[in-house]
């Protein structure tokens, strides 16, 4: 009778490295190991050699890079989506993309169930089972971290060792790190306490904005329908662009991000984050969308925006509703074209310039020189219309009010 299979997601951590090693004892399973490769560095060093100390029969490393970026972050991109109005998404938004390679590995390999390393109060584990349900309903899911014996990193870090995995993690650097080209998430350690500040040992990519260069750098972003696909003149591929971003933003301290958030289960986390190459794209983004979208619909995409952002985070990416919010997300950057000239400083942005041939602004009509081309007498006819309803209202208040005196 032949094994179970079981493929895992292996990132070649501390939890996913523990857990192929112990999936293959509690269960007697045949192991496939699958990674996607979004641009994490460290982690896939020697990943296969890794997930056979660890006990995999099997290692599937595919390289997802372009399909995350083009696929997954610019869809997020042009939605505007950052979560509470900070967080870039960076690891929410792989999680989709990890999930569907799972699937497709699963049902390329024959195998019967999914094992992912997420603890049950995780975001992750939301956005992998959901996602996972959504795409191969008829599979089962494992997830150890929810039910194992070990309680604590500690305790994985001396079983880990027993049986002789190499793992990253040590007591005295316990930070568990997520890491893909739209950002990093760091956690666990001294982090977990919001009173005390990030060490500088947390931090992987950017510099210290004290530390930071002396002198400023100003780059041009250009970009076509919402997407970024030049700087400075330049044109380059969608993962280049984001790996020189973030080199580029990171030695100017730009891209780090200290928040209190809500995760999906209900509880507060404190989490750090790096993404110089996701804050200087939304941050130009959002400067050309002030500057092409007509009032009504830039004000209510940031309605979308929010919920777009909520979604991903909540790991409803494959859903109706996302899809047909994406739709409306696709119809407001069909105009997005233009360039937007920023300045980096010392962990800073500034906006420099910003054009675009579908740019609303008319300088004929902002202008307060004698080129002002604008109406001026026409706003007390819409003044009076405009303000009416309030003004009908207060009179009507003000008349009950001096009836009640008599």
């Amino acid at each position: 009778m032949s094994k179970t299979k079981i493929v895992v997601a292996f990132s070649g951590g501390l939890d996913t490295s523990v857990m192929v090693k112990w999936l293959s004892h509690k269960y007697d399973a045949e192991i496939i190991a699958a990674t996607g490769n979004l641009g994490q560095r460290a982690e896939l060093e020697n990943l296969e050699e890794k997930a056979k100390i660890a006990g995999a029969a099997k290692s599937v490393v595919m390289d997802l890079r372009s399909e995350f970026v083009n696929n997954y972050v610019f869809p997020a991109l042009k939605a505007g989506a950052l979560y509470e109005r900070t967080y870039p998404l960076a690891t929410a938004i792989g999680r989709p993309l990890l999930a569907k390679m799972m699937c497709d590995i699963a049902i390329a390999e024959g195998a019967e169930v999914i094992a992912h390393g997420c603890t049950g109060k995780g975001n992750d584990q939301v956005r992998f089972e959901v996602g996972i349900q959504a795409l191969a309903p008829s599979m089962s899911i494992l997830a150890p971290l929810r039910f194992w014996e070990f309680k604590s990193r500690e305790e994985e870090m001396n079983y880990a060792n027993l049986h002789k995995i190499p793992v990253k993690a040590t007591k005295d650097s316990p930070y568990s790190i997520d890491e893909n080209l739209w950002g990093i998430a760091i956690e666990c350690g001294v982090l977990e306490d919001p009173t005390v500040a990030p060490p500088e040992d947390a931090y992987q990519i950017t510099t210290n904005p004290k530390f930071a260069l002396d002198n400023s750098e100003e780059i041009k972003l250009t970009f076509e329908k919402g997407i970024p696909v030049g700087l400075n003149g330049q044109t380059y591929d969608p993962v280049e662009l984001l790996e020189l971003l973030n080199e580029i933003g990171g030695k100017h301290g730009i891209g780090r991000i200290d928040m209190i958030e809500n995760r999906v289960v209900g509880i507060k986390s404190r989490e750090i984050y790096e993404a110089p190459a996701a804050v200087i794209l939304h941050y130009a983004h959002n400067e050309l969308e002030k500057l092409i979208l007509d009032r009504e619909t830039f004000r209510f995409k940031q309605v979308i925006s929010d919920k777009v952002a909520n979604m991903i985070y909540d790991g409803l990416w494959f859903t109706p509703l996302f899809k047909s919010l994406m739709v409306f997300v696709d119809a407001t950057q069909e105009n997005l074209s233009g360039d937007v000239t920023l300045e980096l400083y010392k962990g800073n942005l500034k906006v420099l310039s910003r054009t675009s041939p579908y740019s609303l602004y008319n300088m004929k009509l902002a202008t307060y020189t004698n080129e002002d081309t604008f109406d001026h007498r026409s706003s007390e006819g819409f003044l009076k219309i405009y303000g009416l309803p309030y003004k009908t209202m207060s009179e009507i208040l003000q008349s009950q009010k001096e009836n009640k005196v008599i």
